[in-house]
């Protein structure tokens, strides 16, 4: 009879640490479930971002980062095809107003941002934005300065799940502009020349760019790059 009891004493024991078990697991699986799909009260209102922008290059200044949030029916660019006025604003002369201007119009653009002031090489810049939770995706781009028309871009990175891998960003041509290599139409140093543009003989289309020739005026010892350009990274706080 003593021992009767003493076997239900550890069947019910044992009961209760799988209960124990099962409820400690049901709430770890809750949990990644929760992260990776927001259900309603997770969905409602902002999120944010931090968004960190690296120079990997060894002399182009680039000009102060842009980050888009935005829907998947938002595409910053295609290779091949015409830059828009707006991304041809940045590759020239590190203009972001036309696609701020974007960013206030258009339904699947959700939120913008821009770093402080010009990345130099080596360094980095933060850039915080808080977006609504239907943006799936961020865009990040800016103009290498000491050329007539090249950019750095990550388009559309993924901004839900738990882990969010760095990206490395290639320097494109926007096409917009001949590369003259000409200090007269090229804005960052040691030329200064903003807001001139060389549209003769442009290729007309974005495409990877081929990087400096030192045929002008820029050298390519100090100017020249391989590609990636800039490391992206991208923390949800």
């Amino acid at each position: 009879m003593i021992k009767a009891g003493i076997d239900r004493l550890n069947s019910q024991t044992e009961k209760e640490a799988v209960m124990k078990k099962t409820l400690i697991i049901g709430s770890i699986l809750f949990t990644v479930i929760a992260l990776v799909f927001p259900g309603p009260a997770l969905a409602q209102g902002t999120r944010t971002f931090e968004v960190t922008i690296t120079n990997l290059t060894g002399g182009q200044i680039f000009s102060p980062p842009i980050v888009l949030a935005h829907d998947n029916d938002f595409n910053l660019f295609t290779l091949g095809e015409p830059a828009s006025e707006a991304l041809t604003g940045l590759a020239e002369d590190g203009d972001t107003s036309g696609l701020v201007d974007m960013a206030e119009n258009m339904p699947s653009i959700y939120g913008y941002a821009m770093a402080d002031g010009p990345v130099l090489p080596g360094t980095s810049a933060v850039v915080e934005i808080d977006t609504h939770h239907t943006a799936k995706r961020l865009s990040v781009a800016g103009m290498l300065v000491t050329t007539n028309d090249a950019f750095f871009a990550v388009r559309g990175a993924r901004t839900w799940g738990i882990f969010l891998e760095p990206l490395y960003a290639s320097a494109y041509d926007a096409g917009s502009e001949v590369n003259s290599e000409n200090c007269s139409d090229i804005p960052g140093p040691p030329c200064g020349n903003g807001g001139v543009r060389n549209t003769a003989d442009a290729e007309g289309y974005v495409h990877i760019h081929a990087g400096i020739h030192g045929t002008m005026d820029i050298s390519t010892a100090e100017f020249d790059w391989n590609n990636p350009v800039a490391l992206i990274r991208i923390q949800r706080k």
